[in-house]
C-alpha cells in the first residue's frame, strides 16, 4: 500500500507494536539515522568560520572583539627616518595609514601595530613608528589617522610598545642600553654594540616613557597597548637571567626580574585613569637558550600579569639571538603540530582564571585555529605573515570561503622569510599589487635581490639551506 515506506499494516505483533481503534503498525527495528541536514550538521569550512566568529569579551577593560582573530604585531617600517636627525623619525605615513585601512577591511577582530619606540634613538629598525615626548605633538595628528584606519571596520587596536634594549644594530644605535653590560651575540650579519646599564634613574625614566606612550595612544583613539617583553627586546633582557647580572632590586630573583614590567604596567594604568582602556603583554613561552626564561618562570610571569588585571597575554617564543636555529625548530614542528606554542599554553591554561590567553605563530589551517580554541588551549589566534600575503584572509575564513592560508616556496630562513613579509608590507601601503611568493620565478628573484643588499649573511643562510637563485 505504501510501497517501499518501512511502515506496514498487518495484524498486532506484541507489546512492541502501536495499536489505535482502527490500524496496527510495527515499528522498524533498525537504529535511526538522522537526516544530514547542511544546518544541523555544518560542513568543516562552516564549523570553523563559526568558532573563530565568535564574539570575546576582556575581564578588565571590558572591551569585546568581534572575533577571535587577531593580526599579531609586525614591524611594518613604514614612518619616517632621519639617519642625521632623531627629530624627524618616527612620524606615520600615509603608507602606514594605507596598511590599517586594507587589513581592516580584512574585519580582524583584534589588532595589535608593529613595535612602537618609546625613544627616538633606540629603534629596533629605522622606520619604527614613535612616541617620544621630545617629538613634534604634531605626530599625535598621524596616530589618529592611524587609528582611524584601522578601527574603521570594527576591529580593536592596541599599538604596542617596545624599547630594543641592547638587540639594536650597530649602525642605528652605537650606545645601546640594556639591563647589564651584557654584549649581544652576532646574528645573520648584524653587529650589536656592548650596551651601558641602565641606572635606577633610567629605569624610572623608561617606565614614564611606556606611560607616556600609552597615554597618547589613548588620545589618538587607540582601544589600549601591548607591552612587548618578548623576543630579546629591552623588557625580556630584564627578565631573562641570560641578559641580566644586575645585584640590585632589579635582578636576582625572578620577582625583581619582573620588577621593571610591573612598574611599566602600573605607572600606564596611573597615567590613563580609564579601567575600558585595554592592556595586553606579549611574552616568551620560553627562551630555549641556557640560562633564558624558561617554561616554570613564564607560567609564574603570566599569573603575576592577571593579577595586575592584564586583559591578553600573548605567547611567543625566540629571541633574535636564535637566529637560525629557531627558524629551523619552528620549521619542524610545525609540520607536527602547525602551533608552534600549543604546549605551552596548554599548560598554562589551568593557572589562569580570568585574563585571555592568546597563541601566535604557526597557524595555517582554520582546522588547527578552531581546535585551538575548541580544545580551550587558547581565547584568540594571532596570525602574521600570512596577513602580509593574504590582508583579506581573515574575512575568506570568516565567510568559509577559505581553509587555509596562501603557501609559499621560500625556503625556511627566518631572516629571508621575514624580509619576503616585510617586503609585501611596503607593497600593501604602496598600494600595490602583492609578490607571489607561491612562485618559484618570484622567490628566485627576490633571493636575488637580497642577496645584493645582505650579500653575507644571506650567502652563509642560503648555503647551510643549499638554496640557490
Amino acid at each position: 500500500m505504501f510501497g517501499n515506506s518501512p511502515f506496514s499494516f498487518q495484524e498486532p505483533l506484541g507489546e512492541t507494536d502501536y495499536k489505535d481503534e482502527e490500524l496496527c503498525w510495527s515499528v522498524p527495528q533498525y537504529p535511526y539515522q538522522p537526516i544530514q541536514h547542511p544546518f544541523i550538521m555544518p560542513s568543516p569550512e562552516v564549523s570553523h568560520a563559526l568558532t573563530l566568529g565568535q564574539s570575546l569579551t576582556f575581564p578588565f577593560s571590558g572591551k569585546t572583539a568581534k572575533n577571535k582573530l587577531m593580526k599579531s604585531a609586525m614591524s611594518e617600517r613604514l614612518s619616517t627616518f632621519s639617519s642625521y636627525d632623531p627629530m624627524e623619525r618616527g612620524q606615520p605615513t600615509e603608507e602606514l595609514v594605507r596598511l590599517y585601512e586594507t587589513w581592516a577591511i580584512g574585519d580582524i577582530g583584534i589588532m595589535v601595530t608593529g613595535n612602537i619606540q618609546i625613544k627616538k634613538d633606540h629603534l629596533e629598525a629605522s622606520g619604527n613608528a614613535i612616541i617620544d615626548w621630545d617629538l613634534p605633538r604634531s605626530y599625535l595628528e598621524d596616530f589618529k589617522e592611524v587609528a582611524r584606519a584601522a578601527k574603521s571596520h570594527g576591529s580593536l587596536v592596541l599599538g604596542q610598545l617596545s624599547h630594543p634594549g641592547r638587540q639594536v644594530s650597530i649602525t642605528i644605535q652605537p650606545y645601546p642600553e640594556s639591563s647589564s653590560a651584557i654584549e649581544h651575540p652576532p646574528t645573520s650579519g648584524v653587529l650589536f654594540a656592548r650596551p651601558t646599564p641602565l641606572t635606577k634613574d633610567g629605569i624610572k625614566d623608561i617606565v614614564k616613557r611606556f606611560a607616556y606612550a600609552a597615554s597618547f595612544l589613548q588620545k589618538a583613539g587607540f582601544d589600549g597597548v601591548q607591552i612587548h617583553a618578548a623576543h630579546g627586546y629591552l623588557i625580556h633582557q630584564f627578565l631573562s637571567r641570560r641578559s641580566n647580572n644586575r645585584t640590585d632590586e632589579y635582578g636576582g630573583t625572578l620577582q625583581n626580574r619582573m620588577r621593571l614590567l610591573l612598574e611599566i604596567i602600573a605607572e600606564i594604568k596611573w597615567a590613563v585613569n580609564d579601567p575600558t582602556f585595554m592592556l595586553s603583554v606579549k611574552i616568551n613561552s620560553e627562551d630555549s637558550v641556557p640560562d633564558g626564561i624558561d617554561l616554570e618562570e613564564s607560567i609564574i610571569t603570566a599569573k603575576v600579569l592577571e593579577a595586575a588585571a592584564v586583559d591578553l597575554i600573548e605567547i611567543s617564543g625566540g629571541t633574535y639571538e636564535q637566529g637560525q636555529q629557531l627558524a629551523q625548530h619552528r620549521t619542524l614542528f610545525s609540520a607536527a603540530r602547525e602551533a608552534y606554542f600549543i604546549d605551552f599554553a596548554d599548560q598554562l591554561r589551568p593557572h589562569l582564571r580570568q585574563s585571555r590567553i592568546a597563541v601566535t605563530g604557526g597557524f595555517r589551517t582554520t582546522r588547527a585555529m578552531a581546535e585551538a580554541i575548541n580544545l580551550g588551549s587558547t581565547d584568540v589566534i594571532g596570525i602574521a605573515r600570512p596577513l602580509t600575503a593574504e590582508p583579506l584572509l581573515v574575512k575568506a575564513i570568516l565567510r568559509g570561503t577559505k581553509m587555509e592560508a596562501k603557501s609559499d616556496k621560500l625556503p625556511p630562513i627566518q631572516l629571508l622569510r621575514l624580509a619576503a613579509s616585510g617586503s609585501q608590507i611596503v607593497e600593501i601601503g604602496n598600494g600595490e599589487d602583492i609578490t607571489d611568493f607561491d612562485s618559484t620565478f618570484n622567490v628566485s628573484r627576490f633571493i636575488a635581490r637580497m642577496l645584493k643588499e645582505i650579500p653575507a649573511s644571506m650567502s652563509e643562510l642560503l648555503s647551510i639551506h643549499n638554496c640557490s637563485t
